[in-house]
Formats: C-alpha cells, structure tokens, sequence
C-alpha cells in the first residue's frame, strides 16, 4: 500500500477551520437600517415639522416649518443623514471590538518580546487578554507556529509556507468584517449631495414657475420654492460632508490595525525563520 504523501496545507486549513468566524462585532444586514431610518424621517417629517405648531395661516414660523417646507425629497436626505450617523457609531463599536482591550502598539510590543524570548505561551496569553482582530490573526499564526515547530515530516520552506498562509487567511477572515458597512457611507458621500441638489433643482423650478405666473407673481409659491430649494441643499451637503468624514476616518482606523496585522505576522515567520 502506497504511503500517504504529507500535504504542506492541512494545518493552515486546519486552523481555517478553527477560526470559522471573525471577532468583529457589527451590523450585518445595512438594509435594515436604511428601513429603520426612513420610517423615523418619515416620522419627524409628518408628526414634528409638520405639526400646526410651526405654522400660522400656512406659513412656517420657525426653523422646523421651513424644513417641512423642503417637500419630499426632505425625509430622503434625513434618512440618508441618519444612515451615515448610524452606520458610523456601528463602525465605531465594531473597530473599538476589532481593537481589543488595550493598545496596540503596547500589544505589537509584548507579543515581539515573548516571541524574541521563544516565550509562544506568553504570546498566547497577551492574546487572550487582548482580544479583537489583530489578536485573532496573531493567536492563529501561534497556533501555526507550535505546529510546525513539533512537525518533523515537512522541509523548513514548506513550514514558512504555511505559517504565512496562516497568517493571510487568518487576516482575510478579518478583513472584510473590518470594511463591512463602509461601501454604504462612501456611497452616500455622493448620492447624499446629489439628492440635495436634486431638491434644489425642483424648488428652482418652483420659484420660476411663481415668477412666470401671469400677473403679480406669487410671494407664498415663490417663498416656498426658494424654502425647499435651499432645505434640499442644506442636507446634502451635510450628509455628503459627514459621510466624507466618517468614511476618511474609519479607512485610516482599519489602515492601522492591518499595518499591526502585517507587522506583527511578519515577525513571527522571520522569528520561526532565524530560529529553524
């Protein structure tokens, strides 16, 4: 009977199958808060700006009504707003999650220091009390490490294949759980402020069309068109604004994290490299 050759795989997808699952925490499903924003806007439009309380005889009295005023294109852009806000607390929380407990740089640190001593139980344990993505990767590439370290059947370079492979799989597990929602926001830079300037198109033409009207031209029609033009605007720009901002920032978070993922992945295979 023919021997089983070694496959240099089968303990990457061994730990593959360990980790089946990011450390991630986050909203899985942007649809549902598209919804849920839109019934709110929706809400805010027709029960508060819309309220008898922010008119007289039919004109707006205060900021709320002037809001109102905007038309329908008003609780689009609110729930455009309310998407980027909600999304961006969502991917606070879940890049806090994908952080751990303590910092980075400090954890980066100690894991180089265990691994220089040839301490991996100590490396393993500043894992656990780190928690969070760059942990994850870094507990799986350990794993790996000892693996190879007790492997006696496979050449050094087939072990250093492995162990990196490891590591990019490990990351690759990570990675998209990191970005998860960030398409939406970049999306809504643009669409945000094209809807805006679409309500200002509309309440232009109304203005023209009060100007146009034979006679005297309409003061009620042409305030109202003027109010829904510069409403429109002003949420556009805000929601593209915003989500710019929110979108920048959190890209320069995950940038961090998978700079801490490269480095510290890229010290454990030179270690297991100069010590075999």
């Amino acid at each position: 009977m023919e021997a089983q050759k070694p496959n240099p795989t089968q303990p990457a997808k061994a730990n593959a199958k360990n980790n089946s699952g990011s450390n991630v925490a986050g909203i899985k499903n942007a649809f549902l808060v598209i919804l849920a924003c839109f019934v709110v806007a929706v809400c805010l439009f027709i029960f508060w700006f819309g309220h008898e309380s922010h008119f007289e005889e039919g004109h707006p009295i205060d900021l709320w009504g002037t809001i109102y005023k905007g038309g329908f294109i008003v609780p689009i852009l609110q729930t455009l707003f309310l998407t980027v806000i909600v999304l961006s607390v969502e991917r606070w929380i879940a890049l806090s999650s994908a952080k751990g407990k303590g910092s980075i740089e400090k954890f980066v640190a100690g894991v180089k220091k265990c691994l220089a001593a040839n301490n991996i139980q100590g490396a393993k344990d500043l894992c656990k009390n780190q928690k969070g993505s760059v942990a994850a990767v870094v507990a799986a590439a350990l794993v790996s490490y000892e693996e190879m370290d007790k492997n006696t059947v496979l050449t050094k370079e087939q072990k250093i294949a492995n162990l990196q492979k490891t590591v990019e799989e490990a990351t690759a597990l990570e990675m998209p759980a990191l970005q998860q929602n960030l398409p939406i926001v970049a999306t809504l830079t643009t669409l945000g402020t094209l809807v805006g300037l679409l309500g200002t198109v509309m309440g232009m033409i109304k203005s023209f069309q009060a100007l146009a009207a034979s006679g005297a031209p309409d003061s009620t029609e042409l305030s109202t068109g003027i109010s829904e033009a510069l409403i429109n605007t002003a949420f556009g720009i805000a929601t593209g604004a915003f989500a710019v901002i929110s979108y920048n920032f959190y890209t320069n978070k995950i940038d961090n994290l998978t700079y801490a993922i490269d480095e510290i992945g890229y010290s454990i295979v030179q270690t297991f490299t100069a010590t075999h």
